[in-house]
Formats: structure tokens, C-alpha cells, sequence
């Protein structure tokens, strides 16, 4: 992925299983809902990441969409997150969402948090 404007990717393999999670959650089809992705202090490098489904946008969001899919975050977070593309794994050496973060100096062993 080559980033060409500050904004949040999202790989072909993690909108597919977000897609999948809405679906599971009974959210399949509702436009008000969206992807927020955030950064929350903690981790054992400082920094985690936090995804969830949302409907309320508040004041100083920032929008995005990629392939898509509507990803949403505060601008704390984003400054934080800007040009990061979350991805999807499901092999052997890690299961779940990660984020490819180029503002992250360091990550953690598990890749739940990072610092800048």
C-alpha cells in the first residue's frame, strides 16, 4: 500500500471479515453504521488500538472511506493513525485485525500496542 493523502486504509481480507462481523451482528445493510477506530492509552508499549461498530459521529470525527467501507476516528487518534492500513490475518503465527502503522517507532511483541 502506497499512501497518497492523509487519511485510514483498509485491506481487501479486513473489510471482509468487518463485513462479516456486521453481518453477524445484525447490522448488514444499516448505512448509519460505521468502523471507528481509535488509540487508547495502555499496552505494554504504550499505545493500543481499539475497534468497534458505531452510529453517532461526534464533533471532531474525522471520516474517511476506503473500498467502501466508512472508517471513522477522533482526531487525537488520528494523528496517530494517519495513513495506517488495517489489515486481517487469519494464519498460524496470529489470528485477528492488525494495523500497519507508519507513525509506530515500535511495536509490541503481540501487536495489540505500539509507540510513537
Amino acid at each position: 500500500m502506497v499512501a497518497t493523502d492523509n487519511s485510514i486504509y483498509i485491506s481487501d481480507k479486513a473489510k471482509a471479515k468487518v463485513m462479516q462481523l456486521m453481518k453477524d451482528a445484525g447490522l448488514e445493510g444499516d448505512e448509519s453504521y460505521f468502523l471507528r477506530v481509535g488509540v487508547v492509552g495502555g499496552g505494554c508499549s504504550g499505545l493500543s488500538y481499539k475497534l468497534d461498530f458505531d452510529n453517532e459521529i461526534k464533533p471532531m470525527d474525522q471520516s474517511f472511506e476506503d473500498k467502501g467501507l466508512k472508517i471513522v476516528t477522533d482526531l487525537k487518534s488520528f494523528l496517530y493513525l494517519v495513513n495506517t492500513e488495517l489489515d486481517f490475518s487469519d494464519g498460524l503465527n496470529g489470528k485477528g485485525f492488525y494495523f500497519d502503522n507508519p507513525n509506530a517507532s515500535r511495536s509490541c511483541g503481540c501487536g495489540e500496542s505500539f509507540a510513537v
